[in-house]
């Protein structure tokens, strides 16, 4: 955290910034005020309501590489780094892990389909407002930590002044694990509802990436420990090695689709049916 309560920017090896909000321009202003909304309107209630509706896995049925391509059609605007279509960033990801890590093909999958519940922004899957779909996320029921992103707009938030839920421990007691903690509302928990309740055989260890991979206030700056258990403790490990990359291979280096494409269709069969419900 740098000393103005903002969180620092991180920087790779080749001295480019990446989650940078402090930056003057246009594009900053949108993020803020991406996270304005966020912080206002996703509220314990919303999260309950939206984890009943699309809990149910009823808006369509296609396969994993079906939902990649989809994935194309969606930018996401609380990232100030990435304005490409996500399929590159995905296989950007997953290419990077696959170098340095050969023989955990899990990861290589969980790469891939990390963002892939970023549909929730489409008409088919009800057209979400962005703030109800991708961004930072963090745990309602329990006081908003000040590690948190634009933190000052939790003030607006109707869960803020509530007695049950501004506490630190909140509605949870402490290392209740993280199973247990309902968190914002957004891709993240979509996409882990869609592996998880399609029978998906990857590990553990992949759902939890693919469920707290955005949420940063944990894993980047420690907050919301006191949370956990031991399970989510050993996960952690292996979300900390994924964020690198997730983070970190954004790169304008295009990646060869059509090349790499039998390889990861190939791991999808291994760990998916062929058909999901979404």
């Amino acid at each position: 955290m740098s000393h103005n309560g903002f969180m620092a920017p991180h920087i790779n090896t080749f001295g480019h910034s990446f989650r940078n909000y402090d930056a003057e321009s246009e594009r900053q202003k949108g993020v803020e005020e991406f996270y304005r909304l966020q912080h206002t309107h996703q509220t314990y209630d919303f999260v309950k309501k939206m984890r009943e509706v699309y809990g149910k896995l009823d808006k369509c049925e296609m396969g994993i590489w079906e939902c990649c391509e989809l994935l194309n059609q969606v930018v996401d605007e609380s990232d100030p780094d990435l304005d490409e279509p996500q399929i590159e960033h995905l296989l950007q990801s997953a290419e990077a892990i696959r170098k340095d890590y050969p023989n955990e093909d899990w990861l290589h999958l969980t790469a891939l389909i990390h963002d892939l519940g970023k549909i929730l922004n489409l008409p088919q899957f009800g057209g979400l407002p962005q703030w109800a779909v991708v961004g930072d996320t963090f745990p309602l029921g329990c006081a908003f930590d000040e590690a948190n992103i634009h933190h000052k707009y939790f003030k607006d938030n109707p869960d803020y002044n509530n007695p049950f839920y501004n506490t630190k421990n909140g509605i949870y007691t402490e290392r209740c694990g993280l199973d247990n903690v309902v968190m914002s509302w957004g891709h993240d928990d979509y996409m882990y509802l869609v592996a998880k309740e399609n029978g998906t055989t990857l590990p553990q260890a992949a759902l939890f990436v693919i469920r707290y991979h955005s949420f940063y206030p944990l894993h980047k700056e420690g907050a919301y420990a006191h949370l956990m258990n031991e399970e989510d403790a050993e996960n952690l490990k292996w979300l900390k090695i994924f964020n690198k990359y997730d983070l970190y291979s954004k790169s304008k280096v295009r990646v060869d689709i059509e090349k790499v494409k039998p390889y990861y269709l190939s791991l999808i069969e291994k760990y998916f049916p062929a058909k999901l419900r979404w």
